[in-house]
């Protein structure tokens, strides 16, 4: 007997200031007004998306010590937008990136409850660790943590949240509605947290939200990321969209839920995804290549090329050879603020690997940039794109994908109009809400219905 068919889930990514975004499209709006979330949101909950997906930036990238041509116009606060996002929706998941390096559980814990109760249990949380002291320079403790100790207070700051958002059990009433008397209850928000990273004891002062706690997502890949989220995630915000990655990837994570107790289906892997769709598989291909020329100009490419330099590149010619000298290895980087530094740990071998890549294909600086970097992950006609989807999550090299569209507000509608209902077709994505809550909509218990079968087992 095969095994049933696995129902996809599927979210969406504000482009915001990233790469992918081709602001030269006539089409392309901003992505700092208002009307242009409110738009992406609907869309996305027009097509019963499970969430929309916002990122985070503490603090302006910097390039050669100036402002980075994408953060030129600032990059908005994730609580201020969800919690408007709130009143303009009513089913879809709202995800925010905020940092555990540089905030304090209470405030984080504080925030999210709010935002869970305002939406009416939509709310989840990407926890994410900072990585450069440049970032830090913004915030009193600016640089302090060094980088091995940071997974290490991310988690203790997610445990330390969880007791907050747990100091009110939902059978706590504090008012009696229908007398106007108050019912005291000293336990009530009541915690005590002593450990390496945090000494703090009080009442928390928002009672139990929908619930219970918000959705918590993870996109660390290392080692201890990976582990971090096996034992603390709901979700896993991944980078690998391809099918044999994605497949090594999946089992390897889900592989390590049994040892903190948990079953497979209780962590979502959800790879972050671009697309072009065409009338035709051809059209599409063409169409995605003058995506990436557009989304790669020839300043751009320079600057990419000067992350793994680290070197002023800009007397270069785009449209010509690669520099013949070598990367300069150093602590101190060109670039600041950006997480693509990281990606390079071996600069000068990077850069012997693309010369070589340059030289046997003919690239210029800007042809290498476009076939090295990001590529669209699905190409195709709405029927090609569908099936290509189905077929990921159906092989387990996803549960489903956070699309990223290239262009702001409105790059989201094609899919929604004309892939989502081949994929409603199929029934492998649902033609219409069956609950209320994020839980509800990725699969998930929650926290008190889980923490009552582990009473009833025990």
């Amino acid at each position: 007997m095969s095994k049933p068919l696995k129902q996809i889930h599927l979210a969406a990514h504000f482009p915001g200031v990233n790469n992918t975004t081709v602001w030269s499209d006539p089409a392309a709006g901003s992505h700092i007004e208002f009307s242009s979330f409110a738009h992406f949101a609907r869309t996305a909950e027009r097509a019963k998306f499970d969430f929309l997906f916002l990122a985070e930036g503490l603090r302006l990238r910097e390039q050669g010590g100036q402002i980075y041509d994408l953060d030129v116009v600032g990059r908005p606060d994730t609580f201020t937008v969800l919690a408007a996002l709130a009143a303009v929706t009513d089913r879809l998941g709202l995800t925010g990136t905020i940092n555990s390096t540089f905030n304090e559980p209470y405030e984080v814990a504080r925030q999210f409850a709010s935002l869970d109760h305002l939406s009416d249990g939509r709310s989840a949380w990407n926890v994410v660790t900072s990585w450069d002291a440049f970032t830090g320079e913004n915030f009193r403790r600016g640089g302090f943590l060094p980088q091995e100790e940071r997974y290490s207070r991310a988690k203790e700051f997610l445990a330390t949240a969880h007791e907050l958002f747990d100091s009110w059990r939902g059978d706590e009433i504090l008012a009696d509605q229908a007398t106007g008397t108050f019912l005291r209850d000293a336990r009530a928000g009541a915690f005590v947290h002593q450990g390496q990273h945090f000494d703090i004891h009080g009442r928390f002062n928002v009672p139990r939200s929908p619930q219970g706690r918000p959705v918590v997502f993870q996109a660390g890949d290392s080692e201890e990321g990976r582990e971090f989220a096996a034992s603390s995630a709901d979700a896993i915000f991944s980078r690998y969209a391809t099918l044999k990655e994605g497949k090594a990837f999946y089992t390897d994570v889900k592989s390590r839920l049994a040892r903190y107790g948990r079953r497979a289906d209780e962590l979502l892997i959800l790879p972050a995804a671009t697309f072009v769709l065409g009338d035709t598989d051809q059209e599409a291909a063409e169409l995605a290549r003058e995506v990436r020329r557009q989304q790669v100009s020839g300043a751009t490419a320079i600057k990419h090329l000067e992350f793994v330099w680290n070197r002023d590149l800009s007397a270069y010619d785009p449209e010509g050879p690669l520099p013949d000298v070598d990367p300069v290895v150093a602590e101190e980087h060109i670039s600041r603020g950006r997480a693509q530094v990281r990606m390079y740990r071996d600069p000068v071998a990077i850069a012997r690997e693309w010369r070589q890549l340059a030289e046997a294909n003919k690239w210029s600086i800007r042809d290498l940039v476009i076939n090295t970097g990001n590529r669209q992950t699905f190409i195709g006609t709405p029927a090609t794109v569908a099936r290509t989807i189905n077929d990921f999550v159906q092989a387990d090299a996803s549960d489903g994908f956070i699309l990223v569209p290239h262009i702001t507000p409105g790059g989201l509608d094609p899919f929604a109009d004309k892939v989502v209902p081949l994929l409603q077709e199929q029934g492998v994505f649902r033609a219409d809400y069956t609950g209320t809550t994020l839980r509800d909509h990725l699969g998930l218990a929650h926290p008190d219905e889980a923490r009552a079968a582990e009473r009833a087992a025990s």
